[in-house]
């Protein structure tokens, strides 16, 4: 019938339509920082960049804009100068000059938090770290930020994008010979509403800082590993991972890459033992050695001092069955 056919015309239109307006490019949130330093807004912005740098570069050109809206500030204010870009994996280093912090402390907390929730829309961006001339930023209460996600600063209440807190984690990394751990102790500012064992795992996934390289520890988990879901109960923590975590890492041991995860979560007072999966499934054998479905506890064993051969011992730990 004649109604039909142009229903079925309207709709081959409407699609053509659509498909002009997404070739443009994608569309990005620019977020910006209300005047009064209590909450952040976004405008959005279509750009067909899609290299990673150039996008990054032209996202912080933006973020630098004052925006057209007066009741909001540009994330980047005028008083700061524009910071070094680089990308290591799937973290973004934003390199400022000490003119960051003439930044108000609220306001700081803010921009940061605009900053953070435009660059890692870029694919393949997952965190951002900020370094002030070179050395980690560190908070009002003069602790080093750390590396920060999107998730961590909740929207347009200023009230909550507050409620960050101190907390001192140990985390085990490779030695240098991979065949064993090293204990790093880091001080790292989270937001409250993130689980704590979630932070344990993102912390293993952004890797050793350029310290505790220096010192002797060795990034362990695969940087391009995905968190799908981290859950503890009854002392059990039950981490499902992407298949990011199954990616060799060069010369570290079956027993390095498993027990760097398990001691680092049941240093938490929560957690006593571990059980890891992939993509939700458990009936994997890690590294040829280790069955996921089991649930591990701490290695004390692999536990090696920096730079100190360890004395014999290595090869005779015990298997898990």
């Amino acid at each position: 019938s004649m109604t039909v056919m142009f229903m079925v015309f309207f709709l081959l239109c409407g699609c053509g339509a659509n498909e002009e307006i997404t070739k443009a490019g994608n569309v990005y949130k620019i977020y910006m920082v209300g005047k009064e330093e209590t909450k952040i807004n976004y405008r959005e912005e279509v750009t067909a960049i899609e290299k990673q740098l150039p996008l990054l570069e032209y996202l912080m050109k933006l973020l630098e804009e004052a925006p057209s809206d007066t009741a909001f500030r540009a994330a980047i204010p005028p008083e700061v100068s524009p910071p070094e870009i680089s990308v290591t994996e799937a973290t973004v280093t934003l390199d400022f000059q000490e003119d960051y912090y003439n930044l108000s402390t609220g306001g700081e907390i803010l921009s940061r938090a605009a900053i953070v929730r435009t660059l890692t829309q870029v694919p393949g961006i997952s965190y951002c770290s900020f370094t002030v001339a070179g050395n980690s930023l560190v908070s009002a209460t003069g602790s080093p930020v750390g590396i920060m996600r999107a998730d961590q600063f909740i929207d347009n209440s200023g009230n909550e994008i507050n409620t960050e807190e101190k907390v001192n984690l140990t985390l085990y990394f490779a030695n240098e010979s991979g065949d064993g751990l090293v204990e790093v102790s880091r001080e790292v500012i989270y937001s409250s509403n993130i689980p704590i064992e979630r932070l344990v795992m993102e912390q293993l996934i952004a890797g050793v800082t350029e310290d505790e390289s220096r010192s002797g520890a060795y990034s362990v988990v695969n940087g391009d590993t995905r968190i799908l879901s981290v859950a503890e109960k009854d002392g059990v923590c039950y981490v499902n991972l992407d298949s990011g975590f199954l990616a060799q890492t060069l010369n570290i041991t079956p027993d390095v890459a498993l027990y760097s995860v398990v001691n680092s979560l049941v240093e938490l007072s929560t957690v006593n033992k571990v059980q890891l999966s992939v993509n939700g499934e458990t009936g994997i054998l890690f590294r040829d050695k280790y069955l996921l479905e089991n649930q591990y506890d701490r290695n004390l064993e692999l536990i090696t001092i920096p730079e100190v051969e360890p004395a014999g011992g290595v090869e005779n730990e015990m298997e898990i069955e």
